[in-house]
């Protein structure tokens, strides 16, 4: 399955959570440091991960997967 491509803020962190929980490797292009940057955001079953261009995250569970998306402007504004 191809991975769904988005710019931040396009969707809400439900939609980005569902698109990971169904299979799908979620690339962002976001702002990162004044330059734009490309992140995946992925769930493999047991750890959701976010794989920035500096560092990659790892979140044992949604509450706090939802927290990263949510503080780091990933997703849209509700």
């Amino acid at each position: 399955m191809p991975p769904l491509r988005v710019d931040a803020g396009e969707l809400t962190a439900d939609e980005l959570i569902e698109a990971m929980r169904s299979g799908r490797r979620v690339v962002v292009t976001a702002d990162l440091f004044g330059d734009e940057r490309e992140l995946t955001l992925r769930h493999d079953g047991e750890t959701f991960y976010c794989d920035t261009p500096t560092r990659l995250h790892k979140h044992p569970d949604e509450s706090e997967m939802r927290a990263c998306i949510e503080k780091m402007g990933y997703a849209k504004a509700e």
